[in-house]
Parts: C-alpha cells; sequence; structure tokens
C-alpha cells in the first residue's frame, strides 16, 4: 500500500484522483472483510446482474427472425447505432455535467476513419476483417477528444458548451479544406469486398445487423462498467459539486478529461457502425446538426439515468424513420414532444418509468389507473386534434390547384370545407380542457394517498411492524 501511495505522490497517478493516503488502507480493509464472508450471497448477486444482459443478447438474437424484412432490420440497425451514440454523449451530460455542442466530430471522426481504413485495407489485400474495423475508428477518435479535451476540459459549464461550439464549427470548415482526409465532404467504400470472416462477406443486412449488435453490446456493457469505476463515481460528484470535489482532493479536470476522452472513442465506434452500415461517410456526421440531435435524445430519454439515452434512442429512430412515412412534418412533431419533455418531464422517459418503481413495489399502482385515464386519454385526444389542425394547415399551404382532398387516420375529406377545420379545433380544445380539469384530482386524488401509503410502509418495516396496505 505505501509503495503504491509513493508512486502516486512521484506522479505515475494523477494526485488529483486520489482522496488521500487511507484511502487505500480503507479498500484494504474492505477487501479482507469481503474474502471472508460466504461466497454464497456474492455468486447469487452476480447471476441476478448477468441475467439482465443475457437477456438482451438473447432479444436482440431473435429480433431479425422475428421481424424479417430488410427495412426493418435497417432500422433496428440504425436504433442501435444511435443508442451507442447516445450513450456516449450522455457519459458528458449525465455523468459529468458537461454540455457539448460538438459531440458529433467525434461520431464523423470514426465513420471516415472507418471507411479510409475499409478502402486501404481493400486495397492492400490485409487480413484484418470488417469488425475489427470500429475498434480501429474508435481509437483514432479517442485520439482526437484527447487533443481537443486537452484544452476543452480546463472549465466546465458555459466555457466547456461554448469551447463545444466553436470546435464543431472549426472541424466543419475544415471538412471542406482538408482532402485528403475529408475528400471534401463526403467519402464512399463497400464493405463487400475485404476479407470475409469466418466466410460471412457481409452482403445481407441480417449479417450487418449481427455485426452491429456485437458492437451494441460490448459498447454498452463497457460503458456502464465505466460508470462503476472511480472516475466514473467521481464524475457524479464534479457534475454536482466541482468545488467540494477539489476541496477533497480530487482533480476535476482530470476527471472530466478522462470522461471525455471516453466519450470520445465510443461516439467513434458509433461513426464506424454508421460507416460499415451505410457504406457513406459525410460531412453531416460532424455537425452541429448531428450534435444537437444526439442533445435532443438524452433529453428525450432522460440524462440522469443510464438507460436514458437508449429509450430516447429508440424513441427518436421511430419517429424519424416511421413516422417520417406518414407526413412530412415529424420534425414538428418531435419538436413538440422535446419542448414538452423539458417543460414537463425534465428527467425524460427513464425519469417517469422510475418515478412510479416505488408506487409499483409498494403495490399502489392502482391508486393511479384511474386518475391516469382521466388526465392522459383526454391530452392524447386534444394533442391528436392539434395534429390534424398542423395538417391542415401545411395541406392548404402546399396542394397544387385543385388538389383539396386529403386523408387523414382513413378518413378523406375536402380540405376547404370548414368542418374538418371546426371539428379539429374543437376536440383539441375540449381534450385539453378535459385533461387540465381532471389534473388536480391527479395529485390530490391518487399521488398523495400513494406517497402517504409508501412512507406509512417505510416507517413500519423499521419499526418492525406490519404495515397496513391501502386498498
Amino acid at each position: 500500500m505505501s509503495a503504491l501511495k509513493y508512486e502516486c505522490r512521484r506522479g505515475w497517478v494523477p494526485q488529483g484522483l486520489l482522496l488521500n493516503s487511507g484511502l487505500f488502507d480503507s479498500l484494504f480493509i474492505i477487501m479482507t472483510q469481503a474474502n471472508q464472508t460466504s461466497h454464497g450471497p456474492r455468486q447469487a448477486g452476480a447471476l441476478l446482474a448477468v441475467l439482465p444482459w443475457a437477456g438482451v443478447v438473447l432479444l436482440l438474437m431473435l429480433l431479425p427472425h422475428i421481424f424479417t424484412a430488410n427495412s426493418t432490420i435497417t432500422i433496428m440497425n440504425q436504433m442501435a447505432i444511435t443508442i451507442v451514440f447516445a450513450l456516449s454523449y450522455n457519459m458528458l451530460l449525465g455523468q459529468a455535467g458537461m454540455l457539448s455542442f460538438g459531440h458529433a466530430i467525434y461520431m464523423g471522426f470514426g465513420a471516415f476513419m472507418c471507411i479510409h481504413a475499409m478502402n486501404y485495407v481493400q486495397a492492400q489485400g490485409l487480413p484484418v476483417p470488417l469488425p475489427l474495423l470500429p475498434l480501429f475508428a474508435g481509437l483514432f477518435s479517442l485520439g482526437m477528444a484527447t487533443l481537443i479535451g486537452s484544452f476543452s476540459t480546463r472549465s466546465g459549464g458555459t466555457v466547456f458548451a461554448m469551447i463545444s461550439l466553436g470546435v464543431v464549427e472549426l472541424i466543419a470548415s475544415f471538412s471542406i479544406v482538408i482532402y485528403s482526409f475529408f475528400r471534401g465532404g463526403g467519402v464512399s467504400g463497400d464493405r463487400t469486398l475485404g476479407m470475409p470472416f469466418f466466410g460471412v462477406e457481409f452482403l445481407r443486412q441480417i449479417e450487418v445487423y449481427y455485426l452491429i449488435s456485437f458492437w451494441l453490446v460490448l459498447s454498452v456493457g463497457l460503458m456502464y462498467l465505466f460508470s462503476l469505476t472511480p472516475i466514473g463515481r467521481m464524475a457524479n460528484a464534479v457534475r454536482d459539486n466541482p468545488e467540494r470535489a477539489e476541496f477533497l482532493g480530487y482533480s476535476a479536470r482530470w476527471v472530466r478529461f478522462f470522461s471525455f476522452c471516453a466519450a470520445g472513442f465510443f461516439a467513434g465506434v458509433a461513426g464506424a457502425l454508421f460507416a460499415i452500415n451505410y457504406e457513406i461517410a459525410t460531412a453531416e456526421n460532424l455537425s452541429v446538426h448531428a450534435s444537437g440531435i444526439v442533445l435532443m435524445i438524452a433529453f428525450l430519454g432522460g440524462v440522469g439515468y443510464f438507460v436514458g439515452p437508449i429509450l430516447g434512442a429508440i424513441l427518436f429512430t421511430l419517429l424519424q424513420t416511421v413516422l417520417s412515412l406518414y407526413t412530412d412534418l415529424w420534425q414538428l412533431y418531435v419538436g413538440v414532444l422535446f419542448l414538452a419533455t423539458v417543460m414537463f418531464f425534465p428527467s425524460g422517459l427513464a425519469g417517469v418509468v422510475m418515478m412510479h418503481v416505488s408506487v409499483i413495489r409498494q403495490g399502489h399502482l392502482g391508486l393511479l389507473v384511474g386518475p391516469y385515464l382521466k388526465v392522459v386519454v383526454p391530452a392524447l385526444i386534444g394533442a391528436l386534434g392539434l395534429c390534424v389542425l398542423a395538417e391542415l394547415v401545411f395541406h392548404s399551404r402546399h396542394i397544387a390547384q385543385g388538389g383539396q382532398d386529403m386523408t387523414l387516420f382513413w378518413i378523406s375529406f375536402h380540405s376547404a370545407n370548414p368542418a374538418p377545420w371546426l371539428t379539429a379545433a374543437g376536440v383539441a380544445f375540449g381534450g385539453f380542457w378535459i385533461s387540465k380539469r381532471n389534473a388536480p384530482a391527479l395529485a390530490a386524488a391518487a399521488w398523495q394517498p400513494a406517497q402517504t401509503a409508501q412512507s406509512e410502509d417505510a416507517r413500519a418495516r423499521n419499526a418492525g411492524q406490519s404495515p397496513d396496505i391501502l386498498g
């Protein structure tokens, strides 16, 4: 222990990442006591921890056999890529509290590097299989993140956000100037021309799906393990109170730097998967627009939870790929959903789910079903009326001469007729009015009794008594 502390004082380990010399003694005592305990509970806990991951792997293996269409598999590929990208961004915003407007540049670096490596390997005939290319792309993005993070992570908050915005604009301009790497803004390749990987040439989408799924599970697992490391835990402390973390002996800059570099690596992996899936890399991959999208995805899912960006990526991909087939206003609906999330559900989808976990555990979910139906159903009906109004306005502004006929929700009508307009406006107003009128009852008659019952159960458990379960 003393030798390790001596090496840390000599500079082999950044001193800011250490609390004090007593930390090692405490860890030694804890590990000694843990080794003296029974291995049975630990093995059971490890089994319970592995089961969800095994379930996810099994689900990923079965999905392409349930949804067999190539278009569906392509959507699932895009969903997996977005999950890796969003989780890498959450390492900055959710864990370390670094709001970045330029995280997409590391995905773009990974995409361009993967295409260049793919073309070089094929031209030289090197025995490098396609599944290894995301590793090289991630390492290249890690190097770029190390270079940029060396000066951008000196400060957090607004300073870091503005530096990230300036860097992304700088790199976007370089995509036109530096032709040797960016090729004027885009470069393409062919993944099928490389060396087969155990006989697989990645000609079919399902083969690409399993490659992306492998890197999805590996990346998500590594990012989850990173959140459990001392640096990952200290990133949360630096996010909440950097001054106090500095006072305890930790270097907020080093913590931000390591989190920044790790996020850059996994963003590069996501970029490589994008390049493999679509066989192209463009300047749009490293633009401000792409950085804004991943920010929105993280907020939709919930930046305070590890699973939040996963939910946000799934939702956004479905809206982008499925909803866009039915309406040209899908971006409008996504923007409204994002505003509603920030204003009314700042913890995102994951926060809404976790808010009900304690109520479900106590068996009080039945108290919320009726009031939720009285509030949520009218609100959804009102939102549907607003969507119809938006579609009517868009149709009336973009129709050709004599093309007033339109179809919405399998109902055909004449857009110039005032009846659809009045009906949609009435439905929207009535739905939101009923929802607003019933909202106070949801809080008074449902949430308060549920929380009260939960508190009583907690006090009864602490007192060793049998709690009274509310019916």
